[in-house]
């Protein structure tokens, strides 16, 4: 690592950054409405987004600058392990075909803006809908810091802020400009702001993950050299233990299996890639979307590789995040490095925005408007999302300079056992009106309850607690993802007490929603265009 500022590489992820600066700001003039105090507007870009600017945003939303630093990063520390990011992407696509069109056209007809607007409105439940809103909320945060993590992850390996003995002031400084930034063009433009940056974000990542999967290899004597380096240092010092492995062991499949079978099935249940998804403007876009985003599969697959690069390069970095950009900093051109340092950062910008959006609005809609001010406004509901959204990206930035960096990244773990939880009610809910909506309910607090408590008891070298997602399966003794094991728990509960409640006739709530709702399109007879947030999804029943 540099002792000092590596000022080309500076100036040139200097000049990206003022760059989507300034398109970010000119955002809030793309595609403005005639009314933009709405949360359909600021919050969903107006519901008018086509194939190609969704698919940008959503990979801009899912690919984000964790993505690009901690994947090759766990590659670089464990070896094959880390690759279940590459099964899991995979396996989502045709998982979210089945539902997310569903979603959206229901959505669309009754103007939702978050899933727990569609959770009340199918089951009548402000309770229920308090549940997914909050889980959302409390599973976004973490994700929001990592992306700052990755930020200053890039300008660590720039030399910028100075070493450890230097000001706090100082040392964060750049990483406060950033947020402050991010903070503005967010709060003025809405989700427009990061559905433009998306552009340049992809662009980037595809030129710099383009470029080093060709140049790197070469520098390092080809893929056989590179896959030998690997191979010896995860084999450990003779007649010492293994670190890693270029293939899982038997006895970590269990574990690799669950973590990309859950880890599919809670990705489209974060708010932020709701979000994404309900700014198309038909379900048609959703329908080619879930065709064309495996491209970023092929992507991430790449990428994933850069981690034995770093191995075979001889990258020594006492934190494994730092793996990836300094082996940006050690193996390219000072200017090409700024142009890869700008895509992480950039990479950084456009999901911390959609993220904080997202739980803005399951604050506006489904905090504030069901139980603080029924009759608010669309204006107040915009106001208050834009002030949360503010908020949001505090609280995120606050834990990411008073935390140790390991504390975000497994509390980022924990969120996903908990998000995993709304699936029975979001995805349920979408093709059946059978669960009871106190079923879920419990089947939702039972695999809360468990998920938090069997990753409180999971240890670390560096933490006590909340040391990782994996842990022995009860009744089978396999390691594996406590998120799915919560899940089967949540599901076994939710179908026994559906029985249970049915059998006794408790009361089941009002559907407000009917059958032809979930395939309904754009322009279809009796499907209103943008309806006001203010009359729309009306809750049915308590």
């Amino acid at each position: 690592m540099n002792d000092g500022v590596n000022g080309v590489a500076l100036g040139v992820f200097i000049f990206f950054f003022l760059a989507v600066t300034v398109m970010g700001f000119l955002a809030a003039r793309w595609r403005k409405a005639e009314n933009e105090a709405s949360l359909d507007e600021w919050g969903l870009g107006g519901r008018s987004f086509g194939t190609w600017v969704t698919w940008f945003l959503l990979g801009g939303d899912l690919y984000t600058a964790y993505t690009f630093v901690a994947v090759p990063a766990a590659i670089y520390a464990a070896g094959a392990a880390g690759f279940f990011a590459v099964p899991y992407t995979i396996l989502v696509y045709p998982l979210i075909f089945t539902f997310l069109p569903r979603l959206w056209s229901v959505s669309h007809k009754h103007g939702y803006v978050t899933t727990s607007d569609f959770v009340r409105g199918r089951f009548g439940s402000k309770g229920l809908s308090l549940a997914v809103a909050v889980t959302g909320i409390l599973a976004t945060m973490p994700y929001i810091a990592l992306q700052l993590v990755g930020i200053q992850a890039v300008l660590d390996v720039m030399g910028v802020g100075g070493g450890e003995n230097t000001n706090w002031f100082v040392k964060d400084l750049p990483l406060l400009i950033a947020f402050a930034v991010l903070a503005a063009y967010t709060y003025s433009s809405g989700l427009r702001a990061p559905a433009l940056i998306a552009f340049v974000k992809d662009g980037l990542i595809y030129l710099v993950i383009a470029v080093a999967i060709i140049y790197i290899p070469i520098k390092l004597g080809g893929f056989d050299d590179i896959f030998a380096a690997a191979s010896d240092k995860f084999a450990g010092p003779p007649g010492g233990k293994p670190t890693g492995a270029l293939a899982p062991a038997e006895a970590g499949q269990w574990g690799y299996a669950t973590l990309a079978l859950g880890s599919a099935l809670a990705l489209f249940m974060y708010p932020h890639s709701i979000t994404a998804t309900l700014s198309s403007r038909s379900r048609d876009v959703i329908r080619r979307n879930t065709t064309i985003l495996p491209l970023y599969s092929l992507m991430l697959g790449l990428l994933a590789l850069l981690g034995f690069m770093a191995i075979a390069a001889g990258v020594k970095v006492d934190n494994g995040q730092l793996a990836i950009p300094q082996l940006f900093e050690n193996m390219f051109p000072d200017w090409f490095a700024g142009v890869a340092f700008a895509a992480i950062g950039i990479g950084a910008l456009v999901p911390a925005a959609i993220m904080s959006i997202a739980a803005a609005n399951l604050f506006t809609r489904n905090i504030y408007k069901d139980f603080l001010k029924p009759d608010a406004t669309p204006a107040q509901e915009t106001k208050i999302s834009k002030l949360v959204s503010l908020l949001v990206k505090v609280g995120a930035l606050a834990f990411v300079l008073t935390m140790d960096k390991t504390v975000a990244i497994n509390f980022q773990l924990l969120g996903g056992i908990w998000i995993l939880q709304t699936m029975p009610a979001l995805v349920g809910g979408l093709f059946t009106r059978w669960f009871h909506r106190w079923a879920l309910l419990a089947g939702w607090a039972v695999g809360m309850i468990y998920g938090t408590a069997a990753a409180y008891g999971v240890a670390s070298p560096t933490q006590k607690h909340f040391g990782g997602s994996s842990k022995e399966i009860p009744g089978i003794g396999e390691i594996g993802y406590i998120g799915l094991t919560a899940f089967v728990l949540n599901v076994v509960v939710t179908v026994v007490l559906t029985f249970v409640l049915n059998a006794v006739k408790a009361p089941a709530g009002v559907d407000e929603t009917s059958p032809g709702d979930y395939t309904a399109d754009a322009g279809d007879p009796g499907v209103q265009e943008k309806l006001p947030p203010a009359t729309a999804g009306a809750p049915g029943g308590h």
